[in-house]
């Protein structure tokens, strides 16, 4: 079992090491309870990474507040200046369905009014994306008149993502958590992620301030900033891309919503 200690030190690498600690536990309750299956193995898993993140930073920085999906809130987050959000395990579903890969970690940092650091582990995958090193954003296949790639979620698209595929000729990519979702665009394997329909700060929290860093567009899809730390958590859409397709893409979601 991996250790809930962790050593102090700033905020990115603490990111970074809360999110591949929290992916070690996940990866070792999935290899080791292969009696539970389904909703049995999604509630363990979200148990298991909720319990030894709380305890991290219950360790590493005690006096934050602590926004999760999986728990009450930690601390005054009205009055806080420092509030971790994070999400113990995105895409439950994809972590039940055995070897699947596509599911997160998610840890970020609001401090002072915005996001400043941040990681997304992607633990079957064994890959991290943090704001400690942020990724080179890679040249994009075929050149700047190739068809758009959307990534979208495998089991829920979205309608509003459809037509709006339906109108750019894009090419949908589905896959599973939120968070592999945005991070495919630091891979290269999509240009951009829209989602509209439903989600909290948990769920784009980390992926946006890794996402940023790297140099990527993030907004809601309207294209006003994405904010996070409020009284309600609910931040149903946003959108993150390449930065030379947000124009293109702000004003294609607002042609689809004007026609819907």
């Amino acid at each position: 079992m991996t250790s809930t200690t962790t050593t102090a030190g700033d905020d990115h690498a603490v990111a970074r090491r809360l999110a591949d600690s929290a992916g070690e536990v996940l990866l070792g309750l999935r290899a080791a309870r292969t009696d539970l299956e389904g909703a049995e193995l999604k509630d363990a898993g979200d148990r298991a990474s909720q319990e030894h993140l709380a305890a991290a930073l219950a360790d590493v920085r005690p006096d934050d507040a602590v926004l999760s999906e999986e728990a009450k809130d930690v601390g005054d987050r009205a009055s806080a200046t420092r509030v971790w959000i994070i999400d113990p395990l995105d895409g439950t579903r994809e972590f039940s369905e055995r070897p699947r890969e596509d599911w997160a970690v998610h840890v970020a940092l609001w401090q002072d009014g915005d996001l400043v650091a941040g990681a997304v582990a992607r633990p079957a995958m064994g890959a991290t994306l943090a704001t400690d090193a942020p990724p080179a954003l890679p040249e994009r296949p075929g050149g700047p008149g190739a068809p758009v790639r959307l990534a979208v979620s495998r089991s829920r698209p979205p309608a509003f993502v459809t037509a709006l595929a339906e109108r750019l000729g894009a090419e949908l990519v589905p896959m599973g958590s939120a968070g592999v979702k945005a991070m495919s665009i630091l891979d290269g394997a999509a240009d951009a992620y829209v989602h509209a329909g439903g989600q909290y700060e948990w769920d784009s929290a980390a992926p946006v301030v890794v996402a940023r860093a790297a140099g990527l567009h993030t907004s809601r899809i309207d294209g006003s900033p994405l904010t996070y730390n409020r009284e309600d958590p609910l931040l149903p859409d946003l959108l993150i891309c390449r930065p030379e397709l947000a124009d293109f893409l702000l004003d294609a979601i607002a042609d689809t919503h004007a026609t819907a």
